[in-house]
């Protein structure tokens, strides 16, 4: 019996009190933009992970990457909300099939709310699991799931989402264990923190490697006025290395937005010159030389995968 204070690292079997994390890039396959930054992220920097916009036209370009890169992480970004104005993509089921997924321009709705609102469990499992399927359609298996702007995470889908994750033994990015970050940041409720829990023993009881915490926060931050690239990179890093000095130990899942932007993205979003910080911290040997001196674990899902199938072995003997 694990006591409750083992992390989900530890009983992956990582060393007591460690901090391991994964660097993850979102919103792969959104632009040409959000493709060349999460690819200067991992190639030129300490990124390691990154899911993949399956309704967006910029896919193929990404996958073309990952295919001559077999052994990054790269996962399925499960989407179901189109936030931008001048920018939208589309269900890729049809409307007759889940029309409450459908805004009225016939996209998705700009916000996890109205899909909230608008969309039953049922259109939402419909959706996801297209996802999934055009992302194998490229002959890859994804590494992992997760959820575009958080929107599986609401209850009313969050079991549509651990359903598709334990048929298909695919890992998923949720939060099961101590959550202190994420729960610090969004005042979870007592008993939004008890399913947290109860999710988390779901999936590592279903075989699946659990997460102890995430941060979504990084692409958030204020700007400094006026910021340079070598300023905007020292911006960033200070606030990547104060986000790790706060992370307790365990599994932390470190979630960011990597663009290198063109005028088009402009036309986008106003987050550009975020997410190039958010780029250029990830390439800053400043943040690499403090991630080895403070003895944190950069892991993967892939190794999580390896060191779940172990552990389940272990359990069995």
């Amino acid at each position: 019996m694990y006591a409750q204070t083992e992390t989900y690292a530890e009983k992956l079997g990582f060393p007591k009190g460690k901090k391991v994390v994964i660097f993850h890039v979102d919103d792969a396959g959104m632009s040409y933009d959000s493709n060349i930054g999460t690819i200067n992220a991992i190639d030129k920097g300490i990124a390691n992970s990154t899911s993949i916009m399956m309704p967006c036209g910029w896919v193929p370009q990404f996958f073309d990457y990952v295919k001559k890169h077999p052994t990054v992480d790269a996962g399925v970004h499960l989407t179901l909300t189109s936030e931008w104005t001048n920018y939208r993509w589309f269900p890729l089921v049809g409307k007759d099939k889940a029309p409450g997924l459908y805004d009225e321009q016939g996209a998705f709705w700009h916000t996890v709310e109205q899909v909230v609102q608008h969309a039953s469990a049922d259109e939402v499992s419909a959706e996801i699991r297209a996802q999934l399927a055009r992302y194998r359609s490229f002959g890859v298996q994804p590494t992992h799931m997760d959820s575009h702007m958080g929107t599986l995470f609401e209850p009313k889908f969050l079991m549509s989402y651990v359903k598709l994750a334990i048929e298909e033994k695919i890992p998923i990015l949720f939060p099961g264990g101590h959550a202190s970050l994420i729960i610090k940041a969004n005042n979870v409720p007592a008993d939004r923190q008890q399913l947290i829990k109860q999710v988390g023993k779901q999936l590592w009881d279903a075989g699946l490697p659990v997460l102890d915490d995430l941060d979504g926060s990084i692409t958030s931050h204020n700007l400094p006025a006026g910021t340079s690239d070598d300023a905007l990179q020292t911006f960033k890093t200070q606030k990547f290395i104060e986000l790790l000095n706060s992370a307790k130990p365990g599994l932390t899942y470190i979630i960011m937005h990597c663009t290198a932007p063109t005028p088009t993205f402009d036309q986008i979003s106003s987050s550009g010159q975020s997410r190039k910080g958010d780029m250029l911290g990830m390439m800053d040997p400043t943040l690499k030389t403090f991630v080895e001196k403070e003895g944190i674990i950069v892991t993967t899902w892939r190794e999580l995968m390896e060191r779940r199938k172990t552990k389940g072995e272990r359990t069995k003997e």
